[in-house]
């Protein structure tokens, strides 16, 4: 095989690769949202979630792309690990409909009504009017179906540029021999797996090996062991995009490999015990392009066909491999409260919301106090960790949010109607706690990454700021918690002094940068941390109004908060003078001055 023999075989896999790509993006691009959607709705049962998987992979043309939806899907909630194995499995049988598809490119014909019929015409055709609806259609749905014809077009060139390459190999006798070595199953299946993990495809393998076929040296007892270890090696691509996933996530992208592993394993031994007994004849078969399609498809169902029974215990297997810590068993715990049964009894609903709202709460306080430690210690563990649980605190929005509009449609008391809508801006106040956690998070690793470093009175400053936010953060989820009145008046004052706090820090800063203390690039990062401080401020006041609000059927917000900016409260002023004197910022110049 020469240089220019190898050179088109690689450029066929690349076509080959990059028609499938183009072909399956112009095909989910054509269904929008509906393939995401049908994921989504229809998986109600273990069977539907099979031949859902199925359809969808049959349509996109990749198994790890159908999985890698699914493990999104998981990731963020919106389906169950327990639906996602169906569509699994489900999605092994669809990607074998590829090999079938493959099988096209190998119809040939000489002339006449053969040679119009054959793959080159088609291909020919199919691409003329491709380029045509991409290059001049101005609807999108045009363009999409000119992506999918281009494709497919490429595809079916690639596989004849790989079947022609290969072809001479057929005659090359040390050729021949290095395939004999594939028919040992622990060659053939190790084999079968690195090159799926390389190509990231396990149709764009399958394919190959079709390609393969036509030398004639490819026997069944080589191509099964491949095929079997093909199954394996695609769920390298799942398992990468669990990465970075929460445990279910990554536990959904590790039931695709048990799947392909379980199915090879059960079906080794079991084919190849049998041929000790039977010798089977068919071993030295030679295959062709047609029936490795057949062996892939028959492959998969049968794997399907075994593990579909043991679906509850593939997911109490993954669930065991991958060990929820008692942080994710509470969480759950919070979300279980949500029973749909409970919305017949709204006074028993609104008090699940109230203590799921309180562990949504507990989380936003733990992710900004876990964000205002990078500050400190910067460490990118943490960091990752901050932007994983708002996702978490972003799904105790959905789900409260979702549950108490259900609620709003039942039959409630006036009171219970005012603690309804209270509750749903009170959590939308927790999820921008949340957001803000995301926010220092960011400012502490732009201070990492770009070598930012304040000055010793700066960093003083921003120490004292932290006690009192973490302050107003603990009062404001106590009261909350608790249902305490007394803690939430509370926290009012503390707010006033944070912003009040803010503000002076900002105009100190700005001296600091004049007299050249700090530079711009410092000003900035400074400047966004009092920024979020405020902010949680201000989100914690709104939570503490509200639960006042509660408790007083004739309260009055705007009434309440007029009479404490004109200091008309003397509660409020002897606490505003408490944290004032526990939170002033002036001791580092009083202790400079002591030293001197």
């Amino acid at each position: 095989m020469g240089i220019t023999s190898i050179l088109t075989l690689l450029s066929g896999v690349a076509l080959f690769l990059f028609g499938m790509s183009l072909m399956g993006d112009g095909l989910k691009k054509a269904a929008g949202e509906k393939l995401e959607l049908i994921l989504y709705k229809l998986t109600s049962t273990p069977f539907k979630g099979v031949l859902l998987g199925a359809a969808v992979t049959a349509v996109i043309q990749s198994s790890s792309a159908t999985t890698v939806m699914v493990v999104g899907f998981v990731n963020s909630g919106m389906m169950k690990v327990a639906q996602a194995i169906g569509i699994i499995m489900g999605a092994n049988i669809g990607t074998s409909i590829t090999g079938w598809i493959l099988c096209l490119s190998y119809i040939d014909g000489s002339n006449g009504i053969a040679q119009l019929l054959s793959t080159a015409t088609i291909s020919a055709v199919v691409s003329i009017i491709g380029i045509l609806l991409k290059t001049f259609s101005k609807k999108s749905a045009y363009k999409n179906a000119g992506d999918i014809m281009l494709g497919f077009s490429i595809l079916m060139f690639g596989m004849q540029s790989m079947s022609g390459a290969v072809s001479p190999l057929k005659e090359n006798e040390h050729f021949v021999n290095m395939l004999t070595m594939f028919s040992n199953p622990v060659m053939g299946i190790l084999v079968g797996i690195l090159f799926t993990a390389v190509l990231q495809s396990a149709s764009a393998s399958i394919g190959i090996l079709q390609a393969l076929s036509v030398t004639g040296a490819i026997s069944f007892a080589t191509a099964f062991p491949i095929t079997m270890g093909i199954g394996v090696g695609a769920a390298c691509p799942v398992l990468l995009s669990s990465i970075g996933t929460n445990k279910n996530g990554k536990r959904t992208a590790l039931v695709y490999l048990m799947n392909d592993l379980f199915g090879m394993l059960f079906w080794s031994i079991a084919f190849y015990a049998a041929n000790a007994i039977v010798h089977f004849e068919f071993l030295d078969m030679t295959m062709n392009p047609v029936t490795i399609a057949v062996l892939n498809t028959v492959f998969r169902l049968a794997m399907v066909v075994l593990l579909f029974p043991f679906i509850r215990w593939i997911e109490r297997l993954v669930f065991a491999l991958i060990k929820d810590s008692a942080e994710d068993k509470e969480e759950q715990a919070d979300f279980d409260l949500l029973e749909e049964r409970f919305l017949k009894y709204p006074a028993l609903a609104i008090g699940q919301c109230h203590t799921a709202a309180s562990g949504m709460a507990k989380k936003a306080r733990k992710n900004i106090q876990r964000a205002m430690t990078l500050f400190d210690n910067y460490d990118e563990e943490r960091y990752n960790k901050v932007q994983e649980k708002e996702n978490l605190i972003d799904k105790y929005e959905d789900k409260l949010g979702s549950y108490l509009m259900q609620l709003t449609g039942r039959d409630m008391t006036e009171s219970q109607s005012k603690q309804v809508s209270i509750l749903l801006h009170t959590i939308s106040d927790f999820e921008r706690l949340g957001d803000h956690a995301v926010n220092l998070s960011k400012s502490a690793n732009e201070l990492q990454s770009k070598k930012i470093s304040f000055s010793d009175e700066a960093v003083y400053e921003l120490s004292v700021l932290s006690g009192a936010v973490r302050e107003i953060l603990d009062l404001t989820i106590s009261a909350f918690s608790d249902e305490n009145i007394e803690t939430a008046i509370r926290v009012e004052p503390l707010r006033e002094l944070i912003n009040v706090l803010c503000n002076e820090l900002k105009s100190r800063h700005i001296v600091r940068l004049k007299s050249g203390k700090c530079e711009m690039k410092q000003g900035f990062a400074f400047n966004n941390i009092l920024t979020d401080f405020e902010r949680v401020g201000a989100h914690c006041s709104n939570v503490a109004v509200a639960l006042l609000e509660i408790e007083a059927e004739d309260f009055d917000t705007h009434e309440y908060q007029k009479s404490i900016r004109e200091n008309n409260n003397g509660l409020y002023t002897s606490l505003y003078e408490e944290y004032e004197n526990k939170y002033d910022i002036n001791r580092y110049k009083k202790r400079r001055k002591n030293k001197a």
